[in-house]
């Protein structure tokens, strides 16, 4: 199975650059996974699909402002996003622009020292106040690179879900970022059960797959909690469970395989898998050759899921991170 399979094209003008006026106002295009069937519908009208008992599982994680805006001892500029700490490994951050080991960049006069030079544009670095600190005083939201544009005062609101709790990701579980309060209300009246995981978006969302062969991609490490709430919703759901995202996808399915409810969770998708306890999949669309095109691909199949995107696609519906919604079920 090889990455290029999972191509298509996608205009430039089909990527929204900003986020809707109004958040909620998106549209959603509803995919039976089963038989292909697509029908086409907004994000406000997904009460219309989901059904009472079903659980609902959100990714309550919070974006860090990860971009940190640099500058040398020579005065040229650098541009770091710091990338999510596991236990006591090296802090690593993506960097823009050339760095050697032992660089010293300064931010709002705090020293950030280049350690090593990983390649493939990583370093790893040390600073006296911890990374996640400065971040906090002087960074900026980590906005998708292919939006070729800085950041925002409003990217700071949009760019993080209305629930986001648990500060950690690198990125935004972006399915999430259309859901507003007004319709987990809805859903909830009309007996849909909410309930919360936490996956720390991490490193991969970044990189590209840099093997030919689905097979030899490995995924990088995600810290995630399953609460035990959400745990019991699980174990006595009466209809679907439904994942608001691959980050949840992931969870879920790495807790079915393994019994493991925190910790680590590196589980690469892609068609051929088999899900054991997601029913339901409620995604944005996603870039060629990626690895979340690919477990959208493992759960509707390449066909149907390549078929409604080239509908979407006609239909002028809006692509990735800030842009329109599938539901497939």
């Amino acid at each position: 199975m090889l990455v290029s399979d999972f191509n298509y094209d996608l205009p430039e003008e089909r990527i929204a650059k900003f986020p809707p006026k109004e958040r909620g106002t998106t549209r959603l295009l509803v995919l039976n996974r089963k038989t292909g069937e697509i029908k086409d519908s907004y994000y406000r009208n997904l009460d219309e699909f989901l059904n009472p008992g079903d659980v609902l599982i959100l990714n309550d994680t919070r974006v860090m402002q990860s971009r940190l805006f640099c500058t040398l001892p020579d005065g040229r500029k650098r541009e770091l996003v710091v990338l999510e700490k596991h236990g006591n490994e090296p802090q690593r951050v993506m960097y823009r622009g050339k760095l050697h080991d032992g660089d010293i960049l300064t931010v709002n006069k705090h020293e950030i020292i280049v350690d090593k030079i990983l390649g493939n544009g990583i370093a790893e670095v040390k600073s006296e106040i911890a990374l996640n600190k400065i971040t906090e005083e002087c960074g900026t939201v980590p906005l998708p690179p292919y939006l070729h544009r800085d950041a925002t005062e409003e990217d700071k609101k949009r760019y993080q879900t209305v629930w986001a709790k648990n500060m950690g990701s690198a990125a935004a579980p972006t399915a999430s970022l259309n859901m507003t309060e007004n319709l987990l209300n809805r859903l909830r009246r009309k007996g849909v059960i909410i309930k919360y995981v936490t996956l720390h978006v991490g490193l991969g969302t970044f990189l590209p797959m840099r093997t030919d062969n689905v097979e030899d991609h490995h995924m990088h490490s995600e810290w995630f909690r399953i609460p035990e709430d959400t745990l019991d919703a699980i174990k006595n759901h009466q209809q679907r469970v439904v994942a608001l995202g691959t980050t949840v996808a992931r969870t879920l399915e790495y807790y079915a395989r393994t019994g493991k409810t925190e910790g680590e969770d590196d589980i690469f998708i892609y068609p051929g898998f088999e899900f054991k306890l997601v029913d339901a999949l409620i995604t944005n669309y996603h870039a060629p050759k990626s690895t979340v095109l690919m477990l959208a691909s493992a759960f509707a199949s390449w066909d149907h899921l390549r078929n409604a995107y080239n509908h979407a696609i006609e239909q002028k519906y809006n692509f990735l991170s800030y842009g329109d919604s599938m539901l497939i079920c």
